[in-house]
């Protein structure tokens, strides 16, 4: 018994995960595509879900949204979290700087997890804010987190994404090796197109706190035929001394994540 709660646990989870910032609605159908559940689970999990407060119907249709019981969970987590406390005004002063949109992410298993997000009012706004997920080999944001982390756990997560994106690994692992050479030479790796078009985005790797968690800290913003060198050339010195900046922000708090 102990065990089918939890199995019905985590796949409630998993119906929950799916919602994610840049779509706030979701049919029955659209959930089992991005979860893998069967069709008569997803169903059965979401009618549970609405009991529960956590889903609600939009009216008049056949979609999905979080109801408060979720949003509830997401405040408390951003409200008690003492980085997304501290990193926003610091965050929108970098955004202001470049004109552009800045992040701090975190994993949330093979994506990357906006936890901070602030932008400039003068820019083309990504469709990107807290809570936004991006593919973690595929976005720069993801590639610098990678980089940063231990070779043994490094190879880890590369063969997981290699054994999820199928078909697409000699593109993913020309993606990755890229980066990962631009991090060695630069101290950035950038990605062009990879999450909305003609945005871009440039990342690098940030261990902060007491407990010396690892983060990626990325700018972007969307452009009509981006010069990448010339992005590059202008953003990446700013973003690796305020990287420098951020360590030394965070560097008395508890940044467990």
């Amino acid at each position: 018994m102990t065990a089918q709660i939890t199995m019905t646990l985590e796949r409630g989870l998993h119906v929950l995960r799916a919602f994610r910032a840049e779509r706030t609605t979701l049919t029955n159908s659209e959930i089992v595509k991005r979860t893998g559940l069967p069709k008569a689970t997803v169903s059965r999990l979401t009618t549970t879900l609405i009991a529960l407060g956590f889903l609600r119907r939009v009216a008049g249709s056949t979609q999905f949204e979080l109801a408060p019981a979720s949003l509830h969970i997401g405040d408390t987590y951003l409200e008690t979290n003492p980085v997304t406390d501290r990193v926003h005004p610091f965050l929108q002063e970098l955004a202001n700087q470049l004109n552009v949109s800045v992040a701090l992410a975190v994993p949330d298993q093979l994506d990357m997890l906006y936890i901070a997000h602030r932008t400039s009012s003068r820019i083309a706004t990504l469709r990107l804010g807290v809570g936004s997920l991006l593919p973690m080999g595929w976005t720069a944001t993801g590639r610098a987190w990678l980089w940063g982390l231990r070779p043994d756990a490094r190879h880890e997560y590369l063969e997981t994404l290699k054994r999820a994106d199928g078909a697409r690994i000699a593109e993913l692992e020309r993606g990755i090796a890229a980066a990962f050479q631009d991090l060695q030479t630069l101290g950035v790796c950038t990605s062009l197109g990879k999450y909305q078009r003609n945005a871009y985005g440039i990342a690098l790797p940030v261990t902060v706190g007491r407990s010396a968690t690892l983060m990626s800290l990325s700018c972007g913003a969307v452009e009509l035929e981006p010069d990448m060198a010339a992005i590059t050339e202008r953003l990446a010195p700013v973003l690796k001394a305020a990287a420098a900046d951020l360590v030394e922000l965070l560097r008395d708090i508890d940044t467990q994540i």
